[in-house]
């Protein structure tokens, strides 16, 4: 519930940025209420293009494809399964060619998603642990997390291009601009952006927590999604990693574009720290066993690959 109300409050602090943009771009141009209409039809209309074709984006962005059950039966078979166990209707199930081991989901609802993974993941992890990363991406499924983040990076998107546009209205603007239109002109082209991305990487950082935890419980078996989310830190990590589309790093289950650790990486970061997560799927681990909750019963055993 906590990660819903941090969510939720992010987006009302994106939606005010967004009319306090809309307000003074408004002002500039001597018509505030223009400015705020401008604004939230551009917003609804960048949604709806982000809603209608953001998985036929990212399929194509990531050079994904969809397969059969006949293609790829042990994926397949894991998905269906959780799909099963999280009481939705089965995804497309999606392969990427991609060297690096990670995984996406995309759609916009239950009934319109693919899952996705990459052969380096496929050929890295054990059964339990593929299924613990197909359970996270499912949560992001079933918790609309795909909607969400979509709407959020395009909200951000609307909000830096607006912020840009000002300062050339001012300049353009003639002589009848003051001072004080050049200072909010430049106000928002440095701010606004900045503000908007932070928002969005908070939206992100908070799905994944929950996606972390909702897939966890879908297969009683947190220890093996933090294995997995262990070796996948370390093959993106890899030098043969060299994934380079960061508008699509917030996708995957882990931050695919390899950074240095530091203070600036960790705040611009689309993903929470790995160990973070780790220790907290570790931490629900160990209250499910005190609460004799009982694991499932993983049906696939087959051994781990090489990346």
């Amino acid at each position: 519930m906590k990660w819903r109300l941090k969510t939720a409050s992010m987006f009302i602090v994106m939606t005010l940025i967004l009319l306090a943009v809309g307000t003074a771009i408004g002002y500039l141009f001597n018509e505030i209420w223009l400015g705020l209409t401008v604004m939230l039809v551009l917003a609804v209309a960048f949604n709806l293009y982000a809603y209608f074709f953001s998985k036929r984006s990212a399929l194509r962005a990531n050079r994904a494809r969809i397969v059969t059950e006949a293609e790829e039966p042990r994926l397949y078979a894991i998905v269906k399964s959780v799909a099963d166990k999280a009481g939705i209707p089965m995804p497309e199930v999606g392969v990427s060619d991609l060297p690096m081991p990670n995984a996406f989901a995309t759609g916009r609802n239950p009934k319109n998603a693919a899952v996705v993974a990459t052969r380096g993941l496929l050929g890295m992890l054990t059964d339990d642990e593929l299924e613990g990363v197909i359970a996270h991406e499912i949560a992001h499924v079933k918790n609309r997390d795909i909607l969400v983040m979509s709407v959020a990076s395009t909200m951000a998107a609307v909000l830096s291009y607006l912020s840009r546009y000002a300062i050339w209205a001012v300049m353009l603007g003639g002589d009848n601009r003051n001072i004080s239109h050049y200072a909010i002109a430049i106000a928002l082209s440095i701010t606004v952006p900045i503000a908007a991305l932070l928002v969005q990487l908070g939206v992100s950082r908070s799905r994944e927590y929950l996606a972390d935890e909702t897939g966890a419980k879908i297969t009683g078996n947190p220890r093996a999604l933090a294995s997995a989310l262990r070796s996948i830190e370390s093959g993106v990590q890899s030098p043969r990693n060299e994934y380079s589309n960061t508008s699509y790093a917030d996708m995957w289950i882990s931050n695919p574009v390899r950074k240095k650790k530091n203070i600036f990486s960790r705040l611009f970061s689309t993903h929470p720290p790995m160990d973070d997560r780790i220790e907290r799927l570790n931490d629900l681990a160990r209250k499910m066993d005190a609460e004799g909750m009982p694991r499932q019963i993983d049906p696939f055993k087959r051994g781990r690959g090489a990346y």
